[in-house]
């Protein structure tokens, strides 16, 4: 029983690094998530959101191409992020928005319609803390990704460092299967460490908890004020194996300060 646990830990540790091998081979593309300006904003959940938009110019993380028409916000107050497909040039435009206040110590939860758990190997939707200008560093994570590769977990937990070598990050990654298309998604930053929590339906529920992860003791979590991100995009800008557009549905985002 003990060879069988270690085969099963060994395995898992390839895993990991195999995704991280995927990232490195593209160096300044997945790892950077600028943000570039925006040309417009949108109002969701009560704040004011930054929409990436850059026409013609593809940049990270990617390179994908980021398009305002890939987000919206309906008569309901949700927040839609879509992959397109332009009919008349046959690229993909991806969707992120980025808030315009920044925030510390607290919860963060997420309500979200759809099936993350479903997409293309070569999609990733993230819902993160990220610091403009400083990749690799002062970044929490929730990513819904298998990396371009259809045998890989599909659920990422990341926290990158405050400080020193971004590959000290710590990461746990799951195979996600919901039971349904509604979900809810949390992480807890204190001055201490990030607790992530996830659950099943729109709920708190400890019944329809999963995937409860905390970085280690003394893990250099970031102390600062941060934006919000959520995004849709594509790994190494790969279109999707599938060659389907894709659309993910946020019903609201709360933050609550401790």
């Amino acid at each position: 029983m003990k060879n069988m646990y270690l085969i099963a830990f060994i395995a898992m540790l390839a895993i990991s690094c195999k995704k991280d091998q995927a990232i490195a081979d593209n160096t300044g593309q997945q790892t950077d998530k600028k943000s570039v300006a925006a040309v417009s904003t949108i109002v969701f959940s009560g704040l004011t959101w930054n929409v990436k938009d850059l026409g013609n110019t593809t940049v990270g993380p990617g390179p994908n191409y980021w398009s305002g028409s890939s987000v919206w916000v309906d008569a309901q107050g949700f927040l839609h992020l879509k992959l397109r497909k332009d009919p008349a040039t046959g690229r993909w435009n991806c969707a992120e928005i980025y808030s315009q206040q920044k925030f510390g110590y607290g919860s963060y939860v997420w309500q979200i319609e759809g099936r993350p758990d479903q997409l293309d190997p070569n999609l990733v939707f993230g819902l993160f803390n990220y610091k403009d200008g400083d990749d690799g560093h002062h970044e929490v994570d929730i990513e819904f990704a298998r990396w371009g590769n259809s045998q890989w977990p599909n659920f990422n937990y990341t926290v990158y460092p405050a400080y020193g070598n971004p590959d000290t990050r710590d990461s746990k990654t799951y195979e996600l299967a919901l039971n349904g298309t509604y979900s809810t998604y949390k992480f807890t930053r204190t001055n201490q460490q990030v607790a992530y929590k996830s659950y099943h339906g729109h709920t708190q529920n400890e019944a329809n908890a999963f995937y409860a992860y905390n970085t280690p003791a003394g893990f250099p979590v970031s102390t600062e004020a941060l934006p919000v991100h959520m995004n849709l995009w594509l790994f190494s800008g790969h279109a999707p194996v599938n060659g389907q557009e894709v659309e993910m549905i946020i019903h609201s985002f709360k933050f609550t300060p401790q």
